[in-house]
């Protein structure tokens, strides 16, 4: 039985003091100029004529009192540092905000779900964010998927009070630390919890396009000239990397942007390619899916955490033939530095602690 599931797609607004808004078309026109670097292509790829594309430029210089292209005879077309700025930051957004559309666009199908009596209740998944997690909504074709993201305090919190049915949690693979353990051991208890094992993935440094400032370890960002941008407090890979600078015996003090901070790492890594940052630490398919360079420091399981009485769910078994189903794990493999390791098989909780 296939259940029907809607999409929510944002458009953002950009308006001056004055009331003047910025045509969205701009955007996609900024983005095919930035790849093929001609004014007629670009025009054509977005469907306007090559007046009309002259015409939005025009106005878009207008609204911000400077011009977002640079034409040139024989050089083509050039975004101007605005252009460019303006460009990455609706890539920002869209990397910053994309999560909490998704947990609602969630909220919104389950809310249609309970409308439809004859069906049956949603499986409610509390995860932090990842690019394979992400992917079991678009597998899940006969039961309905709940997926809300949170970090994972908030996920095994909400797990423990019968919120959700599984939280996701990552734990790294190796320099697993006795904080680290007493951290998870707060949520899941060997008597009440099982794991389903679900996928390994690649953590690392993620680097500007080219590694202009030479980056290449974790002790390079104790250089004052190298500005880094990181991860929120209640994150794993945040967790994760506290405990590589522990290892390394860096100074945070000495780490420009230490304090900064994004909530996943599709948005750590539009920061980097916006040219905020140097560099960051994240997982290799941002680094890929934003066209920057990468540096693998370890590798990490990403997996689901539930009470015992919740394997016997149907829908938690609907889920795991999903997650070992091969064509759901060939599509793990594609992203870059995934591995659908152990995918569905359910762990005891002593086997990762």
């Amino acid at each position: 039985m296939h259940i029907k599931k809607v999409k929510i797609e944002p458009s953002w607004a950009y308006c001056d003091e004055d009331g003047n808004t910025l045509p969205t078309k701009v955007f996609e026109l900024l983005q095919q100029i930035s790849e093929n670097g001609k004014l007629t292509d670009a025009a054509k790829h977005v469907g306007i004529s090559y007046r009309s594309a002259w015409d939005l430029l025009n106005k878009s210089a207008d609204f911000f009192e400077m011009p977002l292209v640079d034409m040139q005879r024989g050089r083509g077309a050039q975004l101007t540092p605005i252009g460019v700025k303006l460009l990455w930051s609706r890539k920002r957004i869209n990397a910053r905000l994309g999560p909490q559309i998704d947990n609602l666009a969630s909220e919104l199908n389950t809310e249609i779900q309970h409308i439809l009596a004859d069906k049956p209740p949603a499986l409610r998944i509390h995860a932090s964010h990842g690019y394979a997690v992400s992917l079991l909504p678009e597998f899940a074709e006969d039961f309905q998927l709940d997926l809300q993201y949170k970090s994972i305090g908030e996920a095994m919190a909400s797990l423990n009070r019968g919120d959700c049915d599984l939280a996701g949690f990552d734990i790294p693979m190796h320099h697993v630390s006795e904080k680290i353990k007493d951290s998870f051991r707060k949520h899941i208890n060997p008597e009440q919890h099982k794991i389903i094992s679900f996928v390994s993935r690649q953590q690392g440094l993620i680097l500007q396009t080219g590694n202009p400032k030479n980056i290449q370890s974790l002790k390079d960002i104790n250089n004052p000239d190298i500005r880094f941008i990181n991860r929120q407090k209640e994150s794993g890979t945040r967790n994760l990397l506290d405990e590589l600078i522990q290892l390394d015996r860096l100074d945070v003090d000495r780490i420009v942007g230490f304090g900064d901070e994004e909530f996943t790492h599709s948005a750590v890594a539009a920061y980097i390619a916006s040219g905020m940052a140097d560099v960051g630490f994240g997982i290799q398919a941002a680094a890929e899916h934003f066209g920057l360079g990468f540096v693998p420091i370890t590798t990490e399981y990403y997996m689901l955490a539930c009470r015992k009485k919740a394997l016997e769910l149907e829908s938690v078994t609907k889920l795991i033939q999903v997650m070992q189903e091969p064509a759901f794990q060939r599509k793990v493999a594609s992203l870059p530095g995934y591995k659908p390791i152990n995918c569905g098989k359910v762990i005891e909780v002593n086997d990762i602690l």
